[in-house]
C-alpha cells in the first residue's frame, strides 16, 4: 500500500478521554448521568452522534440541546491531543516510500491544528474536514473525492480507522481498509483486510 487514507479520532489521535469528558459533563449538567464506560463504549462502537441520540432517548431530552451543549465543552477541553504510538513512524513510511497521506474526517477545521500540535501535519497531502458538506462515513463521498482528485490508484490505497464504519466507507470506495483496535472493543463486523492493536504494525504494509 502507497496511499493511505486516514481517520483522525480515535486512530491518529486519543481524542476520546476528552470526548468522554465533554459528554458525561454534558449529561450531568441537563440532570442525567451516564458513566464514562458506557458513553466510551458507544463513542467508540458507534459514533458520537449515535452516542447523543441513544442518551437524549433514555433520558427524554432533545438531542439537539445535548449535542450543543457537548460540542461547547468538547471544544474548551480538547486542546493538544496527542497521538497515537507509532502514528509518526507510519505517516513518515508512507511518504519515503513516495506514497501520500489524506485525512478524512467529521471534525472541523480545528483537526488540522491539532495534526499541527501532534507534529503529524506535514506528512498529509490533503484533507477533508467538516468545513466540506459531504455525508458522514460509512458514505464513501468524501474518500471518492480525494480518491478522485488526486488520481490515486485505488488497488494500493487503503482507509484506516477505528470503527466498523471507516472500513465499510473504504470497501465503499473501492479501495482496502485497516481497522485499528487499540482495546479489543469492536465487535467487528466490516471484514478489513487488516486488524492491528499498534499503529506500528502497519508499516509493513507500506510498500
Amino acid at each position: 500500500m502507497r496511499e493511505f487514507l486516514w481517520d483522525l479520532d480515535g486512530t491518529l489521535l486519543d481524542t476520546y478521554p476528552v470526548m468522554v469528558q465533554a459528554m458525561q459533563t454534558a449529561v450531568s449538567e441537563m440532570g442525567g448521568h451516564a458513566s464514562r464506560q458506557a458513553i466510551y463504549t458507544l463513542m467508540r462502537e458507534h459514533a458520537v452522534g449515535y452516542t447523543q441520540h441513544t442518551l437524549a432517548d433514555q433520558f427524554g431530552w432533545d438531542w439537539q440541546l445535548l449535542r450543543a451543549r457537548y460540542r461547547e465543552l468538547e471544544a474548551q477541553l480538547q486542546t493538544a491531543p496527542a497521538a497515537f504510538p507509532g502514528a509518526q513512524t507510519v505517516l513518515a513510511a508512507v511518504v519515503a516510500a513516495g506514497g501520500h497521506n489524506y485525512l478524512m474526517t467529521h471534525r472541523d477545521a480545528r483537526a488540522l491544528d491539532f495534526l499541527t500540535r501532534a507534529g503529524l501535519a506535514d506528512y498529509f497531502s490533503d484533507a477533508v474536514t467538516a468545513a466540506q458538506p459531504f455525508p458522514r462515513k460509512p458514505d464513501p463521498a468524501a474518500l471518492n473525492y480525494l480518491l478522485d482528485r488526486h488520481q490515486v490508484d485505488r488497488r494500493v490505497a487503503v482507509m484506516v480507522g477505528d470503527r466498523n464504519l471507516d472500513i465499510e466507507a473504504g470497501h465503499r470506495a473501492g479501495i482496502a481498509g485497516y481497522l485499528f483496535d487499540y482495546d479489543h472493543l469492536i465487535t467487528v463486523t466490516s471484514a478489513p483486510e487488516r486488524q492491528v492493536d499498534q499503529l506500528a504494525v502497519l508499516q509493513s504494509s507500506v510498500q
